[in-house]
């Protein structure tokens, strides 16, 4: 993962190493899925979400499309 002040950051980049941006998102968006990902992290019942349920949770946030697919 890589970090940008902004999306002209992002395209300088790109520009440099003749390659595409990839998937991106806002740093808003990365807080939101970090704190969403680790919920309830450390309680002692806690278990993983399955497929579907992390799925959805990234497309609740916009994160759709082939990169956000999991396996």
């Amino acid at each position: 993962m890589l970090l940008f002040r902004s999306e002209q950051d992002v395209a300088a980049w790109c520009r440099v190493r003749g390659s595409g941006p990839g998937a991106t998102f806002g740093l808003e968006t990365g807080w939101r899925l970090a704190e969403a990902w680790a919920q309830n992290r450390l309680h002692p019942n806690w278990q993983q979400r399955d497929r579907a349920e992390m799925e959805a949770l990234l497309s609740s946030l916009g994160l759709t499309g082939e990169f956000w697919r999991l396996p």
